[in-house]
């Protein structure tokens, strides 16, 4: 867990935003995350051998709704809310879910997590 001068910060008032350049995308009806391909050999791959400039990984409705609300303006609390909400017991577990959901999406530079 992330923690600040020697305080465990609580990861439930935490605010995700998803990282630049990164986006949901809509194609043939599923939502899709949309990550650029920006490292250098990537973009070498991309202009000479005519490659793909985005990576594209479906996403289920769960996910969808997690991303959505990946902008700043939610904290995690919320987005479990939401979540709650709208999917009910599908959800369920739904703060466990929630917080490996994010926890792997900041561990690959994905979305940062702000203390609001």
């Amino acid at each position: 867990m992330a923690r600040h001068l020697n305080k465990q910060i609580n990861f439930l008032e935490m605010v995700p935003v998803l990282r630049d350049g990164c986006r949901v995308v809509y194609e043939n009806g599923a939502a899709n995350l949309a990550i650029p391909r920006t490292s250098l050999l990537e973009r070498i791959a991309i202009k000479w051998f005519k490659q793909a400039k985005e990576h594209h990984y479906r996403l289920d409705a769960l996910g969808e709704c997690v991303l959505k609300h990946c902008d700043g303006n939610y904290r995690v609390s919320e987005i479990s809310a939401k979540l709650t909400e709208t999917f009910g017991e599908a959800a369920e577990p739904v703060v466990p879910r929630l917080l490996k959901f994010l926890q792997e999406l900041d561990a690959h530079d994905l979305v940062t997590l702000h203390i609001k």
